[in-house]
């Protein structure tokens, strides 16, 4: 854990407080030299003309939002100036370059400002002096029509939260959880927004992990129809598509189980970075992870069962294979024993000189063969 320069505050000639940059904002800037993996410098990603990562910025005090357009920078300065002050920056995919300004206004670790632009962490909580770092995997369900091997059915993408004394900073990659609607309800409840950012830390897990219980509910719906196909005589039962739901499942349980801790971490009685009622909010929303992680784990179970099942069934399929062509094989034997006795030519033989010899041999073989017959049919042979 690394602990950073807190930012400095001093007084101004008009009595207000003037934000000074924080400590480690040069080494943020110099962060891009260590994004790729074999140490070569990084490359920034290509932007158009105006892209940007930033969806919006807003300031609020006690809880309601100011009324104009703002940068984050004179969000940021403003909201130092205020009592119970806090801006939310909502960010999208942003862009090294833009990232690294950012970080530099927020005094932002580089460390965690690299995890928010590569996007491939595990949900995890970091602490950087007074700054959390919170990740979170989100999880959507895709519609289809028919579960194949090829059909996707959990998309998962990544939010990653900085929340500081007096701002927090949603970065968003995928499409699997959009955070306007949460901006939306969130503004709606003045109180609630009233405790400052960790409130707006909560709606967003809230909204993350509601979507986790969607899912799983969904998934539910897949496994009964799978679990249906299999013990249906008519139905393909095919293993390749309960090896592509086991990969789906796999898939939203990275995302669900890490998370635990982190809700773990944020609902202790010793952390007192996070007011008491928040905590009572973060502790409602550790209850619906909790049952959505006993979901997935039950899910997992019988995915197996079924896989087993399957397995189980090609087995005896096989083995009644086995059994139809072992029966038809003995009834062939009877005609190709009897005919090769007789074709040996012998001078000596029985029967050889009768009349009827020839036609009474072909109803000895269709007797014994007819015999044969219902003898491996009673039993299940044939």
């Amino acid at each position: 854990m690394t602990d950073r320069v807190a930012r400095d505050r001093t007084v101004g000639q008009n009595g207000s407080r003037v934000l000074r940059p924080r400590a480690w904002a040069a080494p943020v800037r110099a962060m891009s030299r260590i994004l790729n993996a074999d140490g070569s410098p990084g490359t920034p990603e290509p932007t158009g003309p105006g892209r940007s990562g930033v969806v919006d910025c807003g300031l609020y005090v006690d809880g309601e939002r100011q009324s104009g357009e703002w940068h984050y920078a004179d969000a940021l300065a403003a909201a130092g100036r205020r009592r119970n002050a806090f801006v939310w920056l909502g960010l999208h995919e942003p862009g090294l370059d833009e990232m690294t300004e950012i970080a530099a206004t927020f005094g932002l670790h580089e460390l965690a400002v690299e995890d928010a632009v590569k996007a491939e962490q595990r949900p995890k909580l970091e602490r950087f002096g007074d700054v959390a770092f919170l990740v979170l995997r989100t999880a959507r369900y895709c519609e289809h029509t028919e579960l194949t091997e090829n059909s996707e059915v959990v998309e998962t993408g990544q939010v990653m939260l900085f929340i500081g004394p007096n701002f927090l900073i949603s970065v968003r990659h995928g499409d699997a959880c959009r955070l306007s609607p949460v901006r939306a309800d969130l503004e709606a409840k003045r109180e609630l927004l009233g405790h400052g950012p960790w409130a707006v830390a909560y709606a967003i897990t809230d909204r993350v992990v509601d979507l986790y219980l969607e899912v799983a509910d969904r998934l539910e719906d897949d496994l009964d129809v799978l679990e249906a196909d299999v013990f249906d005589r008519q139905g393909s039962g095919r293993i390749q598509r309960i090896y592509q739901m086991k990969r789906e499942l796999v898939e939203f349980k990275r995302a669900v189980a890490p998370l635990q801790r982190p809700l773990l971490t944020l609902t202790s009685q010793v952390n007192r970075e996070v007011p008491q009622e928040v905590r009572r909010y973060f502790r409602d929303v550790q209850d619906h992870l909790s049952r959505t992680v006993e979901q997935v784990n039950s899910y997992d179970d019988l995915l197996n069962s079924i896989l087993q099942a399957r397995l189980a069934q090609v087995t005896v399929d096989q083995n009644n294979d086995m059994r139809k062509i072992a029966a038809w094989a003995a009834i062939g034997a009877v005609w190709t024993a009897i005919a090769g006795i007789y074709g040996m030519n012998f001078d000596i033989m029985p029967e050889t000189k009768m009349t009827y010899g020839y036609p009474v041999v072909l109803a000895v073989m269709l007797a014994i063969s007819l015999a044969l017959y219902r003898w491996f049919r009673r039993n299940g042979w044939l």
